[in-house]
């Protein structure tokens, strides 16, 4: 399976934030989709990744005041990204070993989506469904 068919079932949105939001709009765009992380963009270029583990980290480290900085003080600067072509076999071992929830799909420059570990694990379960019907199906005839 590859990421584009990922992309092609839950969508290509991806909630994105400049680098001087803050992170009380951060917070806002996040419980108001009802997602995990934003892409943070600069003149047409991914920034960064903001997640709630970011801002819950800060918060622990520099308290309330936080809210009113800039997402660019708290967003990681180091983004994995994906391409549609690629396969989700080689995405799965990225994600859990450098422990991301997130990575962004680029397709020729562009940001085309989002993929979450959530999206990483259905994928897993549907191939091990489909393969199971397959396996039941043969053992019946």
């Amino acid at each position: 399976m590859r990421i584009s068919d990922i992309l092609r079932r839950k969508g290509h949105q991806v909630a994105t934030v400049t680098p001087d939001t803050t992170v009380r709009d951060l917070l806002a765009v996040l419980a108001e989709r009802n997602i995990g992380a934003v892409v943070v963009v600069a003149g047409g270029e991914i920034a960064g990744i903001a997640s709630e583990r970011d801002v819950v980290r800060r918060l622990h480290e520099r308290g309330t005041g936080l809210l009113a900085d800039p997402v660019d003080s708290i967003m990681t600067r180091e983004v994995r990204t994906c391409a549609p072509s690629d396969h989700i076999e080689w995405l799965r071992p990225v994600m859990t070993e450098h422990r991301i929830r997130h990575v962004p799909v680029v397709d020729e420059g562009r940001l085309v989506g989002i993929v979450s570990i959530g999206d990483v694990v259905k994928s897993a379960i549907d191939q091990l469904e489909t393969e199971r019907e397959a396996l039941v199906a043969y053992v019946q005839s």
